[in-house]
């Protein structure tokens, strides 16, 4: 986990062969391509507390993560799809730090098994939009199988799209 920064990208899959921090890793480097500094949260090695509502808060870990997420000016997410929705470790971060997401610009990188679930983080940008007054932006990366190679590098349409993404960040983050 690094300092506080303008940006911040969170890969939040927990796991090690995740198609989602794939595409998380490719937008730092468009960002610095773009000599724009961002942060990279990895919930795979930040230990997080199940939100309880009580205890969990007071976790050095949360307290390190709401200081990242309050210090960024833009958040773009990247999840994996699971059962039509962003998943589990990525919502328990946002319940965690909640009021820190007030007022933040956001995106979303998405990786999913097929193609069905494409508006599955809805929910998510409502609740952000409604909960925390954020900004969401409208281009987000969805990205299935099919947009990886053999060896889980990304094809060029999709990195396209990442760096469409970070564009439209750049462009977006002083509207809030």
């Amino acid at each position: 986990m690094s300092g506080p920064k303008e940006y911040l990208v969170i890969s939040g899959s927990l796991r090690e062969s995740s198609r989602s921090r794939i595409l998380a890793e490719y937008l730092k480097q468009c960002y610095e391509t773009q000599q724009v500094t961002s942060a990279f949260l990895d919930l795979r090695v930040t230990d997080l507390p199940l939100c309880d509502g009580d205890s969990a808060y007071s976790h050095p870990n949360v307290a390190q993560c709401a200081e990242l997420i309050a210090g960024a000016r833009v958040i773009i997410a990247a999840t994996p799809v699971y059962n039509f929705d962003a998943n589990a470790a990525l919502k328990n971060l946002i319940e965690l730090t909640g009021d820190s997401w007030e007022n933040k610009v956001v995106g979303f990188l998405c990786a999913a098994g097929g193609s069905s679930s494409y508006m599955s983080v809805m929910g998510l940008a409502n609740s952000l939009m409604l909960d925390f007054r954020c900004l969401i932006i409208p281009r987000f990366v969805y990205a299935t199988r099919s947009d990886f190679n053999e060896d889980k590098s990304l094809k060029d349409e999709v990195k396209t799209r990442i760096a469409q993404l970070a564009q439209a960040s750049l462009a977006i983050k002083n509207a809030v």
